[in-house]
């Protein structure tokens, strides 16, 4: 049988009501159009639903038993609809970010804060993987958005540039003596070089970098993170490439010591990544509006 919800919009007003003249008006059609859809259900449903009375309309007994059910239908759509309000007012909702672990750090996690102070009942769930590992969380619906590294390209994702980032290279103490030390590509195959494993887009865009400037950089020791490479460079054991938005404290309290480099690192820029032609949550738009600077990066 072809369910016709107007149909049963109709059957409730008038079962509500008690008047076809009623159901009428709140249902915002002619009292004629309420009995010709009310004889057009009986035909289908095989029964009477009404009998006339002096003050209206009654339900039969076959009425009766299917606004029981129509009834339970309509709550449970007011109270979809009633839902549906609540996260578009952000009273209730989920958002699912994607980010690698020094984003969720250096970036992310102020942004965090403040949105959970004004929005303390939307549901805030991070998934902590690499940018190509985010990139793919999000084409496959585990995630509404991501926060990446750039460069990134993928003709199913939608990427704008949020704040700008510095790589460099640093030493730790052991290794001051560097820091007046213009490095070329051979002076960095005379030290110990610690860099992020492959797979991660931070490696990716400092292999392409040393490709560019025919530097041949061989890795004595490759970590998993930014955090890690900063400690191991504070212990001297080589000069790592990190980020120097994220060591600012280590340079200017001197535990670290940036070694400048005769090519200096190209900036890129941290990325919001959603997914193409998916409209974005109320929840998630409203995160997203705290981010700064977000500008598409030209890819089509």
């Amino acid at each position: 049988m072809n369910v016709n919800l107007e149909w049963y919009r109709v059957f409730y007003q008038v079962a509500k009501t008690g008047s076809l003249t009623r159901a009428a008006a709140l249902l915002h059609i002619t009292q004629p159009a309420v009995s010709h859809t009310l004889k057009q259900m009986e035909e289908q449903l095989g029964g009477s639903l009404f009998f006339r009375t002096s003050r209206g309309v009654q339900l039969t007994t076959e009425g009766k038993v299917l606004l029981g059910y129509i009834e339970q239908a309509f709550i449970n759509v007011n109270m979809g609809e009633k839902a549906i309000a609540e996260m578009h007012n952000l009273d209730k909702g989920e958002i699912h970010i994607g980010a690698s672990d020094t984003l969720c750090k250096y970036f992310l996690l102020p942004y965090l804060d403040r949105y959970r102070a004004e929005y303390p009942n939307i549901r805030i769930h991070v998934t902590n993987r690499t940018t190509p590992e985010t990139i793919q969380l999000l084409k496959d619906g585990r995630i509404d958005f991501g926060i990446v590294s750039l460069p990134v390209t993928d003709r199913q994702v939608e990427v704008k540039e949020s704040s700008a980032i510095q790589d460099c290279l640093v030493g730790g103490k052991g290794y001051s003596h560097l820091g007046n030390t213009i490095f070329t590509g051979e002076e960095l195959g005379q030290y110990p070089i610690l860099m992020l494993e492959k797979g991660a887009s931070t490696r990716k865009y400092i292999d392409d970098y040393a490709v560019a400037h025919d530097m041949q950089i061989i890795p004595e020791i490759e970590l998993g993170s930014i955090d890690l490479l900063v400690q191991f460079a504070l212990r001297d054991f080589g000069l790592a490439f990190v980020i120097r938005d994220y060591v600012m404290n280590e340079l200017r309290e001197g535990s670290l010591v940036e070694i400048p480099l005769a090519a200096p690192i190209p900036k890129r820029h941290v990325g919001v990544a959603t997914l193409r032609g998916v409209p974005l949550s109320a929840a998630s738009s409203s995160f997203l509006s705290l981010l700064p600077d977000q500008r598409y990066n030209g890819i089509t």
